[in-house]
């Protein structure tokens, strides 16, 4: 997966990512967060990887995206307990 940063502000960020299903994944734990203004990604073509733009007030756009990532982990680690106590 190939992570490139487009443009890189205190509180505006924007990335470009090659994989829609993490893209989507990020931007939802992203809008779960108070601080963060604009969560949202586009697709200019198909052949082009999607740009996921991040804007806040009150927290870094760095440290929402941060943020985000750690939730995400935070979830799939108890999400892979559970199943393991399932089986």
């Amino acid at each position: 997966m190939e992570i490139k940063i487009l443009k890189d502000e205190k509180n505006d960020l924007e990335v470009s990512i090659d994989n829609q299903t993490i893209t989507e994944l990020v931007r939802s734990y992203l809008n779960q967060d108070n601080k963060v203004t604009l969560g949202a990604w586009k697709k200019e073509h198909y052949s082009k990887p999607l740009k996921l733009r991040i804007k806040t007030d009150g927290k870094t756009a760095k440290k929402a995206l941060s943020d985000a990532i750690s939730n995400i982990q935070k979830d799939l680690k108890k999400y892979k307990e559970e199943f393991k106590k399932a089986k």
